[in-house]
């Protein structure tokens, strides 16, 4: 006797519990961030205007400048989910000590690691799979039902060569990799092919033998990685996508690098804005983030006057222009960490049942905020991830418990934040004796 199925979930509860669970665990949900976003309705206009211009062939780039607890990691998760519901394939690269800027062979890797698109996140294998079978759906389309296989693979290998010739004039390499994924696929031999994806996604330690059956010579290094990035974005466009929209987070760790380093990550951000603003990186789309200290530190962009001059903004009043080269954030206030508190009772409800509003008031919240600003100096702009954390296990006991009264017994104890507090939120930290 079979049982039968719980029934489907909807997406929009599906969404909203997914919501819930990354809040309990402090982290940025995944998807569905306008539910719960306040105060950047302008801000991602602007990017949205920006993903426009890029899907129809442009090039373009956004720095994000703000203070911890102010929205950046926020914004760039919204900016993303943004690009994803335009059409766009995606990824989000951090910067490090590990991997700095300037070692774009290492960030090129990161890119192609994170690809993310609404279907799937590591992407990678679906955006090729897709461009190719593209490719065989229009030759049998041009060439009917008397193009059979043996002569639709030698025509499919042409079309690769074809659709990357620009970037192939410069170096064939890339080409070579995708005939071999390929022809690997066809024969079967997808140890081959998997070696193949890994050496496009330029993975260490991909053996010799199988550069010697694709034909090449070498890896990807850093002097071909931004080449080798325009031709990954030449595959998404073939794949039916708009394009790419890359996330390059915590810009300021190069602040920490030797100056020689420095100057050559700086150097090679002048190098990505100039080729988007030459055309040269048609249908992709850079956002960096970083502190105030990376753009007016003494070692900062400040001290290379051609980026300095490149994003450099007009701040002359309090009117704050998002279409300049950088959106500056404003440092995060109880009004709007208020409103975020009732947008999550709002996704609660449609996750499990209507919580009690009468036990989550309005003047529970701004009780809650004050007593959590309290122990962290008084400073609202650092409390946001810890204070929502705390706010769901409210909310969650709420629903367990009817006799449960918050107002009455909830007090905020940091003992339990020990060893997850982040350094930001440790140094304001009121200790109490």
């Amino acid at each position: 006797m079979s049982t039968p199925e719980p029934d489907r979930m909807d997406r929009g509860r599906l969404e909203s519990i997914n919501i819930v669970n990354a809040l309990r665990r402090g982290t940025v949900p995944a998807g569905g961030l306008e539910r719960i976003a306040v105060g950047l309705d302008v801000e991602e206009g602007v990017i949205a205007k920006q993903l426009d211009y890029v899907a129809q062939g442009g090039g373009d780039t956004k720095f994000i400048r703000g203070d911890y607890g102010s929205g950046k990691t926020f914004l760039v998760a919204r900016s993303l989910e943004i690009a994803r519901t335009k059409g766009f394939v995606t990824s989000h690269v951090v910067i490090s000590s590990a991997t700095p800027i300037h070692k774009l062979r290492g960030v090129y890797q990161q890119i192609c690691a994170g690809l993310r698109t609404n279907e799937e996140e590591h992407a990678l294998k679906a955006v090729v799979d897709t461009w190719l079978f593209a490719i065989e759906e229009r030759l049998l389309s041009v060439g009917g039902t008397g193009m059979d296989d043996a002569a639709l693979e030698p025509a499919t290998e042409r079309e690769i060569e074809t659709a990357l010739s620009g970037i192939s004039a410069l170096n064939s390499a890339l080409a070579a990799a995708l005939r071999t994924y390929y022809r690997a696929n066809n024969a079967g031999d997808f140890p081959l092919a998997q070696s193949a994806l890994g050496w496009i996604a330029a993975e260490p330690n991909i053996g010799r033998d199988f550069k010697q059956k694709a034909g090449i010579r070498g890896d990807i290094d850093d002097t071909v990685a931004l080449l080798f990035l325009r031709g990954l974005v030449s595959v998404i466009h073939g794949a039916g996508y708009s394009g790419l929209a890359i996330a390059v987070d915590e810009l300021e760790t190069m602040q920490g690098l030797q100056r020689s380093q420095r100057e050559k990550g700086y150097q090679t951000l002048v190098q990505i804005i100039d080729a988007l603003d030459r055309g040269d990186m048609p249908r992709c789309f850079f956002l960096f983030t970083g502190t105030p200290a990376l753009f007016d530190g003494s070692r900062g962009i400040r001290s290379v006057p051609p980026l300095f001059d490149r994003i450099n903004v007009v701040m002359s009043d309090e009117f704050k222009n998002p279409r300049q080269p950088q959106i500056v954030l404003a440092k995060f206030d109880t009004a709007k960490l208020e409103q975020v508190a009732l947008r999550v009772v709002d996704v609660y409800a449609q996750a499990y049942t209507e919580p009690d509003r009468e036990r989550i008031s309005h003047r529970f919240i701004r009780a809650m905020i004050k007593k959590i600003t309290t122990r962290f100096g008084g400073r609202v702009d650092v409390i946001p991830r810890i204070f929502l954390k705390e706010f769901v296990d409210i909310l969650d006991k709420c629903e367990l418990y009817e006799d449960y009264q918050p107002q009455d017994v909830y007090d905020f104890d940091s003992e339990h934040l020990k060893g997850e507090l982040r350094k930001e939120e440790e140094s304001v930290m009121v200790v109490r004796f």
